[in-house]
């Protein structure tokens, strides 16, 4: 087995870090605090041309491979999560479906202005009384001629805000109990608003809202698959999606574990630095090991994915154990900082509060466990 990065993946890799350091980090508390979709950010990995990274190049995209993607992904989650989030929500949840899923017609309509950063993707699955249970989903979609009518809602959506496609699954009533189908659901539809955009812990820059649906009609030629195959589509989409989540949440635990280095080596008490303490440099020594083992696991994921083998429980491992990590490092480095790691003026308060929701998005780690599991046991 080779671990070694291609040329080109070295390069992205470099190119990517440089980025997330120069233009990402800088800023990454700033857009915390404003609690707004980034614009200027998205438009610049537009044209990194990260937002149609892995779709091909008739797309509009670059044609990278998945492994690429969430190196790239780690990088930019360790200078500012919200940005990984919003970029994972965008490309993995939205336009991957679409790619993977859609018909020629749909993919040549769709893509090319989801891969130029010209249109927002979002995701939307998650409803108010479904959330891991995604055979509880309401949303409605009757037939009615040419078209398919939606009611219902969806919340929690990524993106939301700013959207103007979105993957979107209903419930066809008379295929009940099999009914779940996609569809591509676009700004403008009439009867497809935007409720209030929610107020959250972590990854604030990476914006939420509420999707209403009243007598939308969609055209059936925006229905992504065969009806009632929408369950296996949102499980694919979210596979590749968790291990996103799972590079990401390597991104947070790199950005304590190089923060925590630097502090510990500056701050002093009882004479010497506290990286001399060995409970200090324990915990800094613990946290490198377990951000070697979840990229590697993410590594893994990944590269099932690019040769079209199955990965579902490869994601499952890469999400549980690096998100976990994410938050366990998150606490750690406060705990590291002492009194200064509580205030809000440091950075440790960011991370801990990005890090928490990746054990609970795109399936919680408990899911995670479920699936993992399962396999175990089959």
């Amino acid at each position: 087995m080779d671990f070694e990065l291609t040329e080109e993946q070295k390069i992205m890799q470099e190119t990517i870090r440089n980025f997330a350091k120069n233009e990402l980090e800088p800023v990454a508390d700033e857009l915390d605090q404003a609690e707004e979709f980034p614009w200027k950010i998205f438009k610049r990995m537009a044209e990194l041309g990260l937002t149609g990274m892995i779709l091909p190049t008739e797309y509009g995209g670059s044609g990278s491979d998945e492994l690429s993607l969430n190196i790239a992904i780690e990088e930019i989650g360790k200078a500012c999560a919200s940005s990984a989030h919003l970029l994972d929500s965008h490309l993995l949840l939205c336009a991957s479906p679409i790619y993977h899923f859609g018909n020629e017609e749909q993919r040549q309509r769709f893509l090319p202005p989801l891969a130029k950063g010209e249109k927002v993707g979002a995701y939307g699955l998650t409803e108010p009384d479904a959330g891991s249970d995604i055979g509880n989903i309401q949303l409605k979609a009757i037939k009615d001629g040419d078209n398919y009518v939606l009611n219902g809602q969806k919340t929690f959506i990524s993106n939301g805000e700013v959207c103007e496609t979105a993957i979107v699954f209903g419930n066809i009533p008379e295929l009940a109990p099999r009914g779940m189908t996609a569809f591509v659901v676009e700004m403008g539809m009439p009867g497809f608003t935007k409720g209030k955009k929610f107020k959250k812990l972590g990854m604030r820059a990476a914006t939420t809202a509420e999707l209403f649906f009243e007598d939308c009609r969609v055209p059936a030629a925006n229905r992504i698959g065969e009806e009632g195959k929408g369950v296996r589509i949102a499980l694919s989409t979210l596979d590749r999606g968790r291990i996103g989540i799972a590079a990401q949440a390597v991104g947070i635990a790199r950005a304590v574990l190089e923060k925590c280095t630097e502090y510990s080596k500056q701050r002093i008490q009882f004479g010497a630095p506290i990286s001399k303490n060995q409970a200090i440099a324990w915990k800094l020594a613990d946290m490198a090991t377990e951000i070697e083992a979840a990229r590697f696991l993410y590594y893994k994921a990944a590269y099932l994915a690019d040769k079209g083998e199955p990965f579902s429980t490869n994601a499952a491992m890469a999400k549980v154990y690096a998100a976990e990590l994410a938050m366990k490092a998150a606490t750690w480095g406060i705990q590291i900082y002492g009194g200064y790691g509580y205030m809000m003026e440091y950075p440790m308060q960011r991370h801990f509060r990005d890090a928490k929701v990746t054990e609970i998005y795109e399936g919680t780690s408990e899911v995670q466990r479920i699936i993992i599991s399962r396999a175990v046991l089959s």
